[in-house]
This record gives structure tokens, sequence and C-alpha cells, in this order.
């Protein structure tokens, strides 16, 4: 009997991580949602896990049978003008959006290294990554260098078949957007955008389950954008 594929996905309480868990579970995935809160919704196996803290994930990939694919999804963002950004926070925002994905990527890799069977890993991106956006120092740099290591990492796994893309959500729907903004400016905002509203989540699950997929099976080392043009000229 064949085994059942397993994924992670980190950051998948709430938001494009969880609505990622829901897909990849109706994908035929057994879906393990790694966070430091539980989903918003019960049905998923849970393992609390903090992806800025290396042994937290050591042991996160310790106790899983195998992994299939790995959903970088964790993420935070701490914002504030340049000149009054505190260090502090820029360690933070990296320790999770940039060193965490560097934690689960290479344990997630080394797993699937050993299985032999090749694997899958996206990154949840941003367009932040390509374009400047002011008071987010410490989230646009850690996303351009996610992207670069993706590129980095695609081209030295290829040998084993593990295949790295990034998605680049533009402004999504998700409760962390309340952080920032509130209701009434996203509502505003929303019909400003050039496909007329934000991205549902699912939407950009829909684009990390084609990525994880045998239909993607010859994609890798590329930054697939479901941003409704927010970053067209």
């Amino acid at each position: 009997m064949k085994a059942m594929r397993i994924a992670v996905v980190t950051g998948g309480g709430r938001g494009i991580g969880l609505a990622t868990a829901r897909q990849l579970q109706s994908d035929g995935f057994a879906v393990v949602v790694a966070d430091l809160r539980p989903p918003d919704e019960e049905g998923l196996a849970f393992v609390r896990t903090d992806v800025s803290d290396r042994a937290s994930v050591e042991a996160l990939f310790a106790g899983l049978e195998r992994v299939d694919a790995l959903v970088n999804n964790a993420a935070i963002n701490i914002r504030a003008p340049f000149l009054e950004t505190d260090p502090a926070d820029v360690e933070r925002v990296w320790a999770v959006t940039l060193w965490g994905v560097f934690h689960c990527t290479q344990l997630a890799a080394r797993t699937m290294v050993r299985q032999g069977a090749g694997g899958a890993i996206v990154m949840v991106s941003s367009v932040h990554a390509e374009r400047g956006y002011a008071n987010s120092t410490a989230y646009n740099g850690a996303k351009a260098a996610v992207n670069q290591m993706a590129k980095t990492w695609a081209g030295e796994l290829a040998p084993h078949r593990i295949r790295v893309n990034c998605v680049e959500p533009g402004w999504t729907d998700t409760p962390g957007e309340r952080k920032f903004f509130t209701e009434e400016q996203i509502q505003e905002q929303g019909p400003r955008l050039p496909w007329g509203r934000l991205a549902a989540p699912e939407e950009i699950a829909s684009a990390i389950s084609y990525l994880v997929s045998p239909q993607a099976s010859y994609i890798t080392g590329s930054v697939l954008k479901v941003d409704g043009g927010i970053t067209l000229p």
C-alpha cells in the first residue's frame, strides 16, 4: 500500500496558511499545521512550533514519519518608518520570516533526501520582495532574501528531485491585515486595486496546491505571482 503523502504548512492556523492546509487536505495529503497557535478549525493535525527556534523545528520534523511537501507560510511584519525602526523589531521579523524559512526548508529537505522520493517546497513570499513598500524595511528585505534563497536551493536540490518555488501574493484578505488596516480602509481600498478587490486566501492556496502537485513536476526555481495585477505598471 502506498504511504500517505504528508505536507507541513507553517503558520497554518489562519489566513493563507489555514486555506492552504484545507486545500492540501482535500488534495489527499495528511496535513500537519506547524504554528504557535492551533488552527481556527478542527480536523487538522497540529504541532506547536516556533519556526524561529531551531530546536523547535528539529522537534517538529523528528516527530514526522515522512515529509513530501513543505509550505513556508509563517511570517510576521512589524511596520515603522526606517528612521524610527527598532533593530530589535528587525531581528524579530527576520527570525520568523527569514530564519524560519531557512530552518524549515533545510530540515524538510534533509528528510526528503533521506526518503529518496523527491518532494516539493513552496515559499509564501510577497510582492514586497520586489517592491520597496514604505515602513516595511525588515519584511521587504526578508521576502527578497527568501526568493533568492529559494532559487539557490532549487538548483542545489534538483538532483534529488526536490522542487522549490515561490508564490507571491498581493494584498490578501486575511486576519493579519486587520493589524495594519481598519475594515473600512480595506473595503475602501479593495475596489481601487487592478482586479477590483483583495485576494481571497483560497486563491493563494490554489496556486500553492498546483505547485506541489504532479502537474507542476517540471517547475522549480520559479516565482508565481498571485497578485491580481497589483505589481503591474
